[in-house]
Order: structure tokens, then C-alpha cells, then sequence
């Protein structure tokens, strides 16, 4: 299955703890790693009394369920030091399944897509890098998406792998 993931970090050296995540990505079971986006540093969603963030996206190609990749992905934030101290606050590792092929899901741990897919640049314009062309079931187009969510703030920062 095609799946597109999220990565985010804005603690313990940041771009550091993406590299490592796409790594585990790479290595969990049942998967593998297709292509990674650039890195995208960009301000707090949430709380502004913390720093910059630094997101990516990676496609995979997985057998897991869906279901089965959130716990994969919630025991690598767990093992990069996760903790949820308040909600869109600071974080070693956050991991959003975006896209998983086309699949639609909304119960009550898992919502694919994601449920901000379409207005957060931080996720859009590393996502159109990587699959422009791609259709969001019941939002459109990637590349349209972009078009309709301005950049603002979001800095793309060198591809380092």
C-alpha cells in the first residue's frame, strides 16, 4: 500500500530526529521507504512559546493496516521520546499518516486523510514535492490544495539524506 507520513520535531536538534525517524521508517516491518520530502522548518501551530518546528513527508509502501501502522509509528515516537505534555505543544517526534492509497477512515483512533492535510503548508508543499499530482479523496488535487494554502512562513531547508 502507498501511505504518505507526516514527520515533525521542534526539540533535541530537530532536523537530527527526522533523519533518524526516516531511518526507522525505513526499517519497520513490512515496509519500506519510497522518497522523502526536503526538510521545511516553519512557526508553532500551537503554543508560540516554543520553537520553530521542522516537518517533512515520507511515502511508504507498507503491508501493515493502517491500524497497525499507528501503532508502529506511535511505539517510534515513543522510542525517540515522545511525550504529550499539552496539546500542538513542543515534541521530539510526531508522525501522521496522511494519506494511506485511498483509503478514507474516521473512527476513533485513526482519521486518513488526515484532518489537516488541506491548510497546513507544512504539510501540503512537502507533499506536492514528492506527489503533485496526487488526488486527496474529498479535497482534490495536491498541487490545487497548494494554490489555496499560502507558504507563509514555511522555509524549505536542504534535503540531507
Amino acid at each position: 500500500m502507498r501511505v504518505f507520513i507526516g514527520l515533525g520535531s521542534n526539540l533535541d536538534d530537530p532536523a537530527a530526529q527526522l533523519e533518524s525517524a526516516l531511518q526507522a521508517l525505513d526499517a519497520l516491518t513490512e515496509s519500506q521507504l519510497i522518497q522523502r520530502s526536503s526538510l521545511y522548518k516553519s512557526p508553532p501551530m500551537g503554543p508560540q512559546d516554543q520553537p520553530d518546528y521542522i516537518n517533512a513527508v515520507a511515502e511508504i509502501d507498507t503491508t501493515l493496516s493502517a491500524h497497525e501502522l499507528l501503532a508502529q509509528l506511535q511505539a517510534l515516537e515513543l522510542a525517540h521520546g515522545r511525550t504529550r505534555r499539552r496539546h500542538w505543544g513542543e515534541r521530539t517526534l510526531d508522525l501522521d499518516i496522511l494519506l494511506y492509497e485511498q483509503l478514507q477512515i474516521a473512527d476513533e483512533t485513526l482519521t486518513i486523510p488526515h484532518t489537516g492535510i488541506a491548510v497546513r503548508p507544512f504539510v501540503l508543499y512537502p507533499l506536492a514535492e514528492l506527489a503533485p499530482n496526487l488526488c486527496v479523496p474529498g479535497r482534490g488535487n495536491i498541487a490545487e490544495l497548494c494554490l489555496q494554502c499560502p507558504a507563509d512562513q514555511l522555509e524549505k531547508m536542504e534535503k540531507t539524506l
